[in-house]
C-alpha cells in the first residue's frame, strides 16, 4: 500500500490564506460591479490583497519564488 503523504501545517496555512484571498477578490469584484467602489479603488484593494497573500507565501516558503518576483518592485 502506498504511504499517505503527511500534510505540512504550512500548506494548510497557505490554503486558508489563498481561500481568504479568493473571497476578498470576490467581494471587491462585487462591490465594483455594483457601483459601490470605482475601478481604481477595486484595483488598489486587489493589490493590497495580493501583497498580503504574497507576504504569507514568502514567510512560509522563503526559498521559493513567485512568478512575478522578478518584475515586482513593491
Amino acid at each position: 500500500m502506498p504511504k499517505e503523504k503527511q500534510s505540512d501545517p504550512k500548506d494548510h496555512v497557505m490554503e486558508v490564506n489563498l481561500q481568504s484571498f479568493a473571497n476578498g477578490i470576490g467581494i471587491v469584484c462585487a462591490l465594483e460591479a455594483g457601483g459601490k467602489i470605482t475601478p481604481q479603488e477595486a484595483y488598489k484593494q486587489v493589490k493590497v490583497l495580493w501583497k498580503q497573500l504574497k507576504k504569507t507565501k514568502k514567510s512560509l516558503y522563503p526559498k521559493e519564488k513567485l512568478l512575478d518576483d522578478e518584475d515586482d518592485q513593491d
